[in-house]
């Protein structure tokens, strides 16, 4: 089987190689084309676009690159009818990929959604172009079975895949001595810094996240930097700062870490997973932030708290993301008391995000449904 893959964003290149893992597991003929990251290059995917020419977040900074949206889009429909594929797999990204499923009907192409858009926190009219241009969806978040079921279209539930990731850092990972050694590190108690994997964001987050250096000197402050970003971006923000940079070890600097400052995202809940405790911190562009507020409909930004459906992360959002603020709360989830409280939520989460193996799930649910009459 052909199988045409679209991730816009390393948290979907991440899910996307573990799918291609298991696939080839079982479709012993499998070829891949995506638009994905090294993660999926490296699981023998041919790559037409990397996720480092697409991840654009905000209203105005989608509205400023439009012109180069549209030609992705158009270049993703000329590719698909080139490479002829018998299924498109989408990966969350739901801007561009609810428009490519559009086409890829009308050319009676199956098309399967994994991982699905978050359309229970705002834009929920999209769910009239999913039923009508997806095949398939899974999903990945327990309560989203219950949230299509109100909407009348039946979904698979696979689990959440972070669980087999995870488990296999743990399982495979250097000790604390061999990642300090590797890195040049100093022995000393660790706090992340993870500012995202987009060029805007981090521009933006990482700052304000560097003030803490100054009041948490027993501590060492180490940037998660992701090889999709220029190296210079980061070198530019945090010279002067007494800071050290690793490159794509994020999993391995969180499980030796005692304390993190996370964008929110997927990371907010990798982070958890590893058991560490965090402030998950967030600021856009005004504008973007205004229509945020005014559309989005849930109580929480991160996914920690959606699924535990209450607070147990704090959510520094847009004005409340400054130094009083960020230092006030990591004084606080510093505190062993608060880190064992927060262990026990965390045990909490994991039963509710199933158990391991989501991505076998999904992807033998994606081959029954290909050869199926």
């Amino acid at each position: 089987m052909k199988y045409y893959i679209i991730a816009g964003e390393p948290s979907g290149d991440l899910h996307g190689s573990n799918l291609i893992k298991h696939l080839k597991n079982i479709d012993l003929n499998a070829d891949f084309r995506a638009w994905g990251g090294n993660r999926m290059s490296e699981q023998g995917a041919t790559l037409f676009k990397h996720i480092k020419d697409l991840a654009f977040m905000g209203f105005v900074e989608v509205v400023a690159n439009i012109g180069t949206i549209l030609k992705n889009i158009r270049l993703c429909k000329e590719d698909i009818l080139k490479y002829k594929p018998d299924v498109l797999v989408l990966i969350d990204y739901p801007g561009f990929n609810l428009r490519i499923a559009k086409f890829a009907k009308k050319q009676k192409i199956k098309v399967v959604y994994y991982i699905s858009p978050q359309i229970w926190a705002w834009k929920e009219n999209r769910i009239h172009h999913i039923k009508s241009y997806v095949d398939r969806m899974i999903v990945i978040l327990p309560f989203e079975e219950e949230f299509y079921r109100k909407h009348h279209y039946p979904v698979f539930y696979a689990g959440h895949p972070l669980l087999d990731a995870i488990d296999d850092i743990l399982n495979n990972s250097n000790t604390k001595n061999e990642f300090l050694k590797i890195n040049l590190l100093a022995d000393t108690p660790i706090i992340a810094l993870l500012p995202g994997s987009r060029k805007q964001e981090i521009q933006v987050m990482l700052p304000q996240m560097l003030k803490m250096i100054k009041h948490f000197k027993e501590y060492q402050f180490i940037v998660a930097c992701s090889n999709n970003v220029q190296a210079d971006i980061y070198h530019s923000m945090v010279k002067g700062y007494p800071v050290k940079l690793v490159y794509d070890q994020t999993y391995q600097l969180l499980l030796h870490s005692k304390a993190a400052l996370v964008t929110s995202g997927t990371a907010t809940l990798e982070t958890a997973l590893f058991n560490v405790p965090e402030i998950v911190c967030y600021k856009g562009n005004f504008i973007s932030y205004f229509f945020a507020k005014k559309l989005i409909k849930v109580n929480f930004i991160s996914l920690v708290n959606l699924i535990m459906n209450r607070e147990i992360v704090k959510e520094l959002i847009q004005y409340d993301f400054n130094e009083e603020m960020l230092k006030s709360n990591l004084i606080q989830i510093l505190q062993p008391e608060h880190q064992q409280w927060l262990k026990n939520e965390y045990s909490i989460l994991k039963e509710k995000l199933g158990g391991k193996g989501a991505s076998a799930r999904a992807a033998k649910y994606i081959t029954d449904y290909l050869t199926e009459n």
